[in-house]
């Protein structure tokens, strides 16, 4: 074997090798009850929708995830320090880094809650406040856990006249419309400032739900009729499928 011949079988192992190779997956899901799981009937959230998806694909070697969902939480109660919730992030967290063969990845969808005219922690959150939050939120995690990696989800539609405890109805729908932008554009600065870092989420689901709201919403009787904010186990199922193939479009 001549030494091209070498070259041309080397190369070729390291593309076998990098073909095969296999990720480890450590995650830790940040959101509210949606999140959480509260719509679904079979006690399975999303985020275990999301990893039975991720666990399907080809690379996946292992998967461990923890789902610190709250309902009825916002941004500020995830904000280090001061939040009613950041320290179960950390737990979660400081558990799962120490798997130190695996990636760690946040999966976070905020901004339902934030949206509401009155009820939850801070509402209504304006757009300029909310990516504020969420930029000292993600910021907090990178720096506390080196080589993580951040994604963010667009929050999903519900319905104009929704109405439980708290408020959220047209006004409030609207104040969550303009989020978007604000994710989409903190997204982008950190691809200079921390790049490879924090990614764009799933972006596809706020339609989906909307023009399916009701086969995919668990309906609820509020103080202005039926509404739609939680997905039934069906939509449980989709909007999990969605998260999960916007995680496994990252290069881990």
């Amino acid at each position: 074997m001549n030494l091209n011949q070498i070259i041309s079988f080397l190369f070729f192992l390291l593309l076998t090798f990098q073909s095969e190779a296999q990720t480890k997956l450590s995650i830790v899901f940040i959101g509210n009850s949606i999140t959480q799981g509260k719509g679904g009937d079979n006690g399975l959230p999303p985020p275990t929708h999301a990893v039975n998806y991720l666990k399907e694909q080809k690379g996946i070697e292992d998967l461990l995830f923890i789902n610190v969902g709250k309902s009825g939480s916002t941004t500020l109660d995830w904000l280090p320090g001061s939040g009613t919730y950041a320290e179960l992030a950390t737990k979660a967290a400081d558990s799962l880094f120490a798997k130190k063969d695996h990636q760690l990845v946040f999966s976070m969808k905020l901004g339902t809650n934030d949206s509401a005219i009155e009820g939850p922690n801070g509402a209504p959150v304006s757009k300029e406040n909310y990516r504020k939050n969420m930029h000292t939120i993600i910021s907090e995690l990178l720096s506390k856990y080196p080589g993580s990696k951040v994604v963010v989800h667009h929050p999903i539609w519900y319905s104009e006249n929704t109405y439980n405890r708290s408020k959220y109805l047209k006004e409030g729908l609207e104040r969550l419309k303009t989020y978007i932008p604000e994710i989409d554009g903190m997204i982008s600065e950190y691809q200079n400032s921390d790049p490879g870092r924090v990614f764009k989420g799933d972006t596809k689901a706020f339609k989906y739900f909307k023009k399916h709201s009701e086969q995919l919403f668990k309906p609820e009787k509020g103080q202005q009729g039926t509404f739609y904010l939680h997905p039934n186990e069906e939509g449980v199922a989709v909007l999990g499928k969605y998260w999960g193939k916007a995680i496994s479009r990252i290069d881990f």
